[in-house]
């Protein structure tokens, strides 16, 4: 931000009562990741949900990037978030449900605590390998040989219950765990805002560091609750639900039910969303910091009667990606709604290309820095996304049948079972994917164009699976 910018921003922050600090001369900017859980694309007021209520993302849309096709390639929890943080597919990383991360393996903190930045994250993290079974997961202790490489880490593996949250951190005598005081998203929003009114201060410093850092919330993942001022603004009964809900009382009424808690978390979520981006404003530091948000999958929500996730439906698969900040001193930037396709191994990728950082070799996603800050000389868009469910849930109510398939650049998606086409639509006539077109032979041929991509994803990134050949 130069001098000019800078007042100009000064003088808007107090006309609105805040004190904006000027940021000092950081030759490479803060990340922040901001994630949900559950949270599907489809939910924000800015891709047209009217009965979302999310002035903050909506914001943070206009002034930033909106990535209109990412994807979650295995829409589950465990899965995404080994992928999220190494940018390795789950066959390579983590497989399946309450599969841990992979003892020595790198992610994406590693590579930032090498080039100088502080590392912190905050949250639900699922990757320490703890099976449900044998308890309540809010009381298990991740190995810290397990957490990542962040430096600060104050995590819990999985908890299901918003209002009875525990933290755990640290290691030997430095060791901590507790309940935190009141509801997960607000709580774990405070102590993201503490660490950040840290960094401002320490940034006084010759030697301040650059940080990365990640908030990680179970909501809106279920049970659907939030806090009251929240729950208050959603009657059931006046919800639109999307067109391909099942039409089946029983399960209408449930829909209802649950997205009426549902969009009440979200509305929390971009409240707490509002309250970093403000803290961030106040301390000075929005200048230096690009500021991701995105869901580790989405939730069906009775769309093609089903529920949850890991299916390969629109509702599952597609996610918010959105890159804000206030970076106008990394010129050129850029705004907008791309229909750019992006899969949850990109991100890692993208978040080093932001602060100039080239990714390792073993990361296999696509750096797509630069629809943000820069230029693209000789790159090319992914032309195709890869889907996978690898391992089963083992779960009652989740599909439990392991599929591979791709969404491709012109609007196609293909997805197949063991050496068996199942799903195929083109998106761009049928987006709420009412015609499966997979055993219609006048549409082989596209259907071959698939099969052979999807086979080439496979062989490039080595994975096993029988693909039909017609």
């Amino acid at each position: 931000m130069d001098r000019r910018t800078f007042l100009q921003a000064a003088v808007l922050g107090q006309a609105a009562g805040h004190h904006i600090e000027e940021p000092p001369r950081n030759p490479r900017p803060n990340v922040l990741w901001i994630l949900g859980d559950q949270f599907r694309a489809q939910a924000l007021a800015s891709n047209g949900d009217p009965n979302a209520r999310t002035p903050n993302l909506d914001r943070a849309a206009v002034n930033g990037v909106t990535f209109t096709n990412h994807l979650s390639g295995f829409p589950l929890c465990c899965p995404f978030r080994g992928s999220m943080l190494t940018s390795r597919y789950p066959h390579h990383c983590v497989p399946g449900h309450e599969f841990p991360l992979p003892e020595g393996q790198k992610t994406v903190a590693d590579v930032f605590n090498a080039n100088g930045y502080r590392t912190a994250y905050f949250g639900k993290w699922h990757l320490g390998g703890f099976h449900e079974r044998e308890g309540r997961a809010a009381f298990f202790i991740t190995d810290p040989a397990r957490r990542g490489g962040f430096e600060n880490w104050t995590g819990y593996e999985n908890n299901n219950s918003q209002w009875d949250c525990w933290v755990h951190g640290g290691s030997g005598s430095g060791a901590f765990h507790y309940r935190l005081p009141g509801y997960e998203t607000d709580e774990l929003t405070n102590l993201l805002i503490r660490y950040l009114q840290d960094r401002a201060a320490e940034r006084k410093q010759a030697a301040a560091k650059p940080f990365f850092a990640v908030l990680s919330v179970q909501p809106p993942h279920d049970p659907y609750v939030a806090p009251d001022r929240f729950m208050a603004n959603y009657n059931p009964e006046r919800l639109l639900l999307r067109p391909d809900v099942a039409h089946i009382a029983s399960l209408e009424q449930q829909v209802r039910r649950d997205l009426a808690g549902y969009y009440a978390m979200i509305e929390n979520l971009d409240w707490n969303y509002g309250r970093v981006v403000e803290t961030l404003e106040q301390t000075g530091l929005l200048a230096d910091t690009h500021i991701f948000f995105f869901a580790d999958h989405g939730d069906m929500h009775g769309s093609h009667g089903m529920l949850r996730k890991v299916c390969p439906y629109e509702e599952s698969i597609r996610t918010p990606f959105i890159l804000s900040g206030g970076v106008p001193r990394y010129p050129p930037w850029k705004n907008g709604r791309l229909p750019v396709l992006s899969n949850h191994v990109d991100i890692a990728p993208t978040t080093l290309g932001l602060c100039g950082i080239r990714k390792p070799e073993w990361m296999e996603g696509a750096d797509l820095s630069y629809h943000r800050v820069g230029s693209a000389p000789g790159r090319a868009d992914p032309d195709s996304a890869f889907l996978q469910m690898v391992v089963p849930t083992g779960q009652a109510d989740t599909l439990n049948t392991p599929y591979r398939g791709i969404v491709t650049r012109d609007g196609w998606k293909y997805v197949c079972f063991d050496n068996h086409s199942w799903l195929q639509f083109n998106l761009n006539e049928d987006p709420y994917e009412e015609r499966n077109v997979a055993q219609l032979d006048r549409y082989r041929p596209e259907r071959r164009k698939m099969i052979a991509r999807l086979k080439q994803w496979v062989a490039d990134t080595g994975d096993r699976f029988a693909i039909p050949e017609d």
